[in-house]
């Protein structure tokens, strides 16, 4: 694997960001995505939210300088949580799990949460790797699946 890095993200990154987001094979995977990842405007709105939000660390994800994906670190009800999205076409290289030990080194709070989709094996492997334990289940509305499924909930620290 080449070198991972944690950028900022930049008003140039969008554009591919967005096309990431669409990816049908991913969204399905990631099942709690925005109701309709195809809305170029509901996407602006809500990078330009999180981009300016104290509460939310959000960076582009690169592999050798190129743009493969994006992580965030956020609050909600007082818990920070990550989100990470990676395109699909990087898929098992082990970028995932890299970019989350970046983004955790940046992160000074403990214990972080995460949530994802139960049947989201690779996403799960991550995630335990990464060192957080399940803590529980629970059945959530998943946009991209117009139902209900299971999510996995997790803890580090």
């Amino acid at each position: 694997m080449g070198e991972v890095a944690l950028r900022p993200i930049e008003d140039s990154d969008l554009d591919a960001l967005f096309e990431q987001g669409r990816d049908p094979v991913a969204v399905r995977m990631a099942a709690f995505t925005s109701a309709d990842p195809g809305d170029r405007a509901a996407f602006d709105a809500h990078m330009a939210k999180i981009r300016s939000s104290p509460d939310v660390m959000t960076r582009a994800v690169t592999l050798d300088g190129r743009l493969v994906g994006s992580i965030a670190g956020f609050v909600v009800d007082g818990d920070t949580e990550v989100t990470y999205w990676i395109d699909r076409a990087f898929w098992g290289q082990g970028i995932a799990g890299r970019a989350l030990a970046l983004l955790l080194e940046a992160i000074p709070v403990r214990p972080v949460f995460a949530r994802v989709a139960s049947d989201n094996t690779a996403s799960l492997k991550v995630l335990l790797r990464a060192g957080f334990v399940i803590t529980g289940t629970e059945v959530s509305f998943a946009n991209a699946r117009q139902g209900e499924i299971e999510e996995t909930l997790l803890r580090l620290g």
